[in-house]
Parts: structure tokens; C-alpha cells; sequence
């Protein structure tokens, strides 16, 4: 039984390294990684710009100010 599966399992990793291209690799990840952490620091030099800054204080002020 285990001799069985042994060698489904040989099997299956042996078709996945034959099919080619299948994800990423780990230079991608790491461009993917660099490419989202430079977004994300221009994204947050936008935010936290004055006039972005002050519109968002707008916003939250006038929403937290609401009467009902």
C-alpha cells in the first residue's frame, strides 16, 4: 500500500516539474515585493501631503460631527 502511494506521489511531482512554467519564481517575488513597497511609499507620501492631509481631516471631522 504505501509502495503505492510512494509512487503516485513520485508521479505527480515528476508531471509538475515536466509542465513548464507554473508560477513564479523567486527573482519575481522579489520584484513584485520591491514594486509594492515603492507603491506604498508613494502612496503614503500622497496621504500624508497638506492638501490630501487636510481633506481627510475634513472628511473624518464632518463624519464625526454628524447630529441626528
Amino acid at each position: 500500500m504505501w509502495t503505492r502511494m510512494r509512487k503516485g506521489w513520485l508521479r505527480r511531482i515528476r508531471r509538475g516539474t515536466e509542465s513548464g512554467d507554473a508560477g513564479m519564481t523567486t527573482s519575481e517575488y522579489a520584484m513584485g515585493t520591491i514594486a509594492a513597497c515603492a507603491f506604498a511609499a508613494v502612496l503614503y507620501k500622497v496621504v500624508t501631503s497638506g492638501p490630501v492631509s487636510q481633506a481627510l481631516q475634513s472628511v473624518i471631522g464632518k463624519a464625526l460631527n454628524v447630529q441626528v
